[in-house]
């Protein structure tokens, strides 16, 4: 019997795999509709939960509002207005029933102006209060209705989903209201009753009951409990168990370090390292002694030093008689990466080479002979080094930079030959929250300080009014011999969005009018690879005096004379790359000035800006920035492998995620292969979740 004779047969008999086009009052018109929100089976429907949860009194009309009280009332929209130009920016709704009316305010409520239209006919509820003697609610919450729920008489307290067009929140409502009565049939416990009641949790179908169809706000607040340490648990679960297979089913080959080795490395650096570098070294260093390969995240502020860190590990590889690969995700730092290693390594019997997407033919194969036959030591280059012809004799490090660039399936590939310890680096400061999940399979090794001898950087946020008076003041800064960067949100101008400067535009008009006098060139992505390596290589030699450039430049790139660094449309700018794109500069002794050029009225955007100057500090800036974007933006859980979580936030949850990642972990310490009867059911849904992302299908 399939699918379709079972629903028509029995309409409310279900399984999680059913598609929901089978479920009365769907159909495969709307099932299209559903599958744009993600939802294609029962189990997604399940899933699907409300944005928004209301608890509405029963509704009175307008003219039975009394001051003080709580109340509900049904209402046309007659109009909306929105002040933004208040000390507290106000959206205001007035509606109407047929004994008075009524004034809805919600402070800092622009968010509103989709939202709420006239014409639309509504149910809010909130505390009356008098203005003016007029009757108002203040931040009330409300329901749009449609004309059948505005003639009813019931309550409106429950869900409210996130809707389209075609497919209203009550439409979602009341699709999925008979699958809840089925609920003990689809919905398995995960946990025994132990482990349960030692984490306070509810049942799970009891969870998916009160999400949906909350009989009052306690037990809402005990299913979104449930169901968000589910989310937690399984992801933390996923991690704890890619952690343990690596550790103890991989073997790495031990490079110890000797007092003659350490010696030896650290004669190559023409300074004393830091404080912080050491004890990232240390921990490294006691890693790589071990046969359980290495898996560390090295993180550290734009400017601190992670490249000699890195180097560092490199050649403790070398010393062990292994190879080391050091992969970055742009042409441009991979460069920059291995001019690095070649300052430090001159004369040095080390063996190295730079790989590109631009080497090919002869010279190509003759390197890779080299390097599979271990004539190489340390090996520098992009994700062309995950092309299947490059094979390692032994290799014993992957040093990876910049990894958030890079996806599960790239970094797996360099795995495939061998299990080498793994590092891997960034420079986009990584909050606490985010290391738990993103990076959570991952032992962390943090720098916080830079090296001495670094110049003050001053941020200022420049209107387009003195755009002429900053051009001055780089100019004076040129006369001085220091250079300036000039980054752009776009290579080409769009016809569509013709207010963003572009690179190729702006770089013509800098050249020919503004600083005619000065050497001004142009570097952005989809220019040839001699092109760029050759442009990059004069601004570096001081040849250039002004690189007009695009986020090309955001990482890696160093050149201490550049102590100018001038942001256009900085507004189109995420944070992160504002903050990465302003560690070019301030690289040298000198005194360094970060100019952000933008007009916004948008309240993020400003709130970014004004974090720049506020703030030059790399980890408070990230947190900003989680807080500003959410944790799905700064790193795509899909990168890592990860699943979305649908109702869980690492940021509103942490104390959860704390309790789900110890618990998860302690489990795969006592059960690794979650084979003990109680774990059956945990192990399913695990599987089911992401398995196959993880690489645990070993585990079914």
């Amino acid at each position: 019997m399939n699918t379709t004779q079972l629903s028509e047969k029995n309409p409310n008999l279900f399984d999680l795999e059913m598609p929901v086009q089978y479920l009365r009052g769907v159909g495969p018109a709307r099932a299209q509709v559903f599958a744009q929100l993600g939802v294609n089976t029962v189990a997604d429907l399940l899933e699907y939960y409300p944005r928004d949860w209301v608890f509405m009194p029963r509704a009175v009309k307008i003219n039975q509002m009394r001051p003080d009280e709580t109340v509900a009332v049904i209402g046309l929209v007659e109009s909306t207005d929105y002040q933004s130009h208040r000390r507290q920016p106000m959206f205001e709704a007035v509606i109407s029933d047929e004994s008075g009316i009524c004034r809805l305010v919600w402070f800092h409520g622009g968010y509103l102006r989709d939202q709420l239209r006239p014409g639309q006919i509504i149910i809010a509820s909130g505390k009356v209060t008098l203005y003016k003697r007029r009757l108002q609610m203040t931040n009330p919450k409300f329901v749009v209705l449609d004309e059948e729920q505005s003639k009813a008489t019931e309550h409106f307290s429950g869900g409210v989903y996130p809707a389209t067009a075609k497919l209203g929140s009550r439409q979602i409502k009341r699709i999925i209201r008979p699958v809840l009565d089925d609920l003990d049939e689809l919905v398995q416990e995960f946990y025994d009753k132990a482990f349960r009641k030692k984490a306070n949790l509810i049942a799970r179908k009891d969870a998916f009951a009160w999400i949906h169809l909350p009989p009052d706000e306690k037990k809402l607040a005990q299913a979104k409990r449930r169901l968000k340490y589910d989310e937690l648990f399984l992801m933390q679960l996923g991690l704890g168990l890619r952690r343990y297979r690596l550790r103890h089913f991989s073997a790495a080959k031990p490079c110890k370090i000797t007092d003659e080795i350490d010696s030896r490395i650290r004669k190559r650096f023409p300074f004393l390292l830091t404080e912080d570098q050491n004890e990232c070294i240390s921990q490294i260093a006691a890693d790589m002694g071990g046969s359980e390969p290495m898996n560390r995240l090295l993180q550290g502020d734009v400017g601190s030093g992670k490249t000699v860190v890195a180097l560092y590990a490199a050649l403790l590889a070398v010393a062990n008689k292994s190879q080391a690969v050091i992969m970055a995700p742009t042409e441009i730092l991979a460069g920059q990466h291995f001019l690095s290693i070649e300052r430090y390594l001159k004369g040095s019997k080390v063996r190295r080479a730079l790989i590109t997407g631009g080497l090919t033919g002869k010279k190509r194969a003759e390197l890779l002979g080299e390097i599979k036959e271990g004539a190489v030591d340390i090996v520098v280059g992009t994700v062309a080094l995950l092309q299947g012809d490059i094979e390692f004799q032994k290799l014993g490090l992957a040093i990876i930079d910049e990894q958030h660039k890079f996806g599960v399936e790239q970094r797996a590939r360099l795995r495939k030959q061998t299990t080498p310890h793994c590092l891997v680096m960034t420079a986009t400061p990584i909050p606490r929250t985010l290391a738990m999940t993103a990076f959570g399979d991952l032992d962390v090794s943090v720098i916080r300080h830079s090296p001495p001898g670094r110049g003050k950087i001053v941020t200022r946020w420049v209107d387009k009014r003195d755009r002429s008076k900053a051009h001055e003041f780089i100019r004076e800064r040129l006369k001085a011999r220091k250079q300036a960067y000039f980054v752009y949100p776009r290579i080409t101008a769009v016809e569509q969005d013709s207010d963003v400067k572009a690179a190729t535009d702006e770089w013509k008009n800098l050249s020919e009018n503004v600083f005619a006098e000065f050497k001004v060139e142009l570097l952005h992505g989809r220019m040839p690879s001699a092109k760029k390596q050759q442009v990059m290589s004069e601004f570096r030699k001081g040849r250039i005096d002004v690189l007009v450039s695009t986020v090309v430049v955001e990482v890696g790139v160093d050149v201490p004379n550049a102590t100018i660094m001038v942001i256009e449309g900085a507004d189109r700018f995420g944070l992160a790359q504002l903050h990465q794109l302003r560690g070019r500069i301030g690289r040298g002794e000198a005194k360094s000035y970060c100019l952000l050029l933008a007009e916004t009225d948008s309240e993020i955007a400003r709130s970014r800006l004004e974090m720049m100057i506020r703030s030059s500090d790399g980890f408070e800036i990230a947190e900003h920035d989680l807080r500003l974007r959410g944790p799905g933006e700064m790193f795509s859980t899909r990168q890592h492998g990860l699943p979305d979580l649908k109702i869980a936030n690492i940021l509103n949850d942490f104390e959860l995620l704390v309790m789900a990642r110890r618990n998860a972990f302690e489990m795969v310490r006592s059960d690794p292969m979650l084979a003990t009867p109680e774990h059956v059911n945990i192990r399913r849904a695990l599987l089911a979740k992401f398995g196959e992302s993880l690489g645990l299908a070993d585990i079914a």
